[in-house]
């Protein structure tokens, strides 16, 4: 396996992939867990070559504080894909990833500022940005991303769309751990306290299936959740969104398509998030 501190050691190597067949690019920021490596795996089935990277990007978090905390391993992370048979990883640092007089920003306007994009300003155009620049870098046939990140996933296929960047994006399931909370490098930080409480967050999701089954309107099932998670005394929650499924637009009254909810709960100091896609009920009168 390649391991690329720099932009040149990246574009020789991939120059060198590029020659005997596709390329997929699994984008990381490292602390690596199963959910991770079922994009290795999901590329694996469908390109050539699979390569990574590994770069926690400072211009998508909110404090200093939260990107200081943020978990690493680089020795563990380089070991896992290494054994699961990854070609290259682009591993640089933020010296190396931005020009120290950088001003151009990609920003997908609307997506960016709504959702979990107003909880948290600026987040998804520092995503937007250092993807941009990944796929310039690496210029992939395709990119691999969780849909626990469903907002992001969005954000992305609409600046590919935009951009005319000529990569297919291809979203991968969620993975879970075995009381149904979402793999997440964040889940590290949490307390044993916390960790126990947070499979609350799939709970909701199960109750609000049932809820849409029975009928119920979005306002019901957002009130339902936002009650059931904030009875757990270490939960708070941020937002519940209830959203159109394709378009992220807010749906109001009874669930007449197919919706994704969109969570945000603290654990403190720890913000999770997670989302669960339910389809519409057809009519079987």
């Amino acid at each position: 396996m390649h391991i690329c501190a720099t932009k040149q050691d990246l574009r020789r190597v991939l120059a060198e992939l590029r020659t005997t067949g596709t390329i997929g690019l699994v984008p990381t920021m490292g602390y690596l867990h199963d959910g991770h490596m079922s994009l290795v795996r999901a590329a694996q089935a469908e390109n050539d070559h699979v390569v990574a990277s590994i770069f926690v990007n400072p211009t998508q978090f909110g404090s200093a504080e939260d990107l200081e905390k943020y978990p690493r391993d680089m020795d563990r992370d380089l070991a896992m894909l290494r054994d699961a048979g990854v070609a290259a990883v682009f591993t640089p640092t933020p010296d190396i990833m931005y020009h120290p007089d950088a001003q151009t920003i990609v920003e997908t306007t609307d997506l960016a500022n709504k959702l979990m994009g107003a909880l948290r300003p600026g987040h998804f155009r520092g995503v937007a940005t250092v993807v941009t620049k990944l796929f310039n870098l690496f210029q992939p046939d395709r990119a691999y991303f969780g849909e626990k990140d469903y907002q992001q996933v969005a954000v992305i296929r609409t600046m590919v769309r935009d951009l005319d960047i000529p990569v297919d994006i291809r979203p991968i399931p969620t993975v879970r751990e075995a009381d149904g909370l979402a793999m997440s490098s964040r889940n590290a930080r949490l307390s044993p306290d916390a960790r126990a409480a947070a499979p609350i967050l799939w709970q909701s999701f199960d109750m609000a299936r049932d809820l849409v089954a029975t009928g119920a309107t979005s306002d019901e099932i957002k009130s339902a959740i936002w009650t059931m998670i904030d009875r757990e005394p270490l939960a708070r929650v941020e937002t519940v969104d209830i959203q159109d499924a394709i378009t992220l637009d807010p749906i109001t009254g009874p669930i007449d398509r197919d919706i994704v909810i969109l969570l945000a709960v603290t654990f403190d100091p720890v913000l999770l998030i997670d989302q669960c896609v339910i389809p519409a009920q057809k009519d079987l009168t």
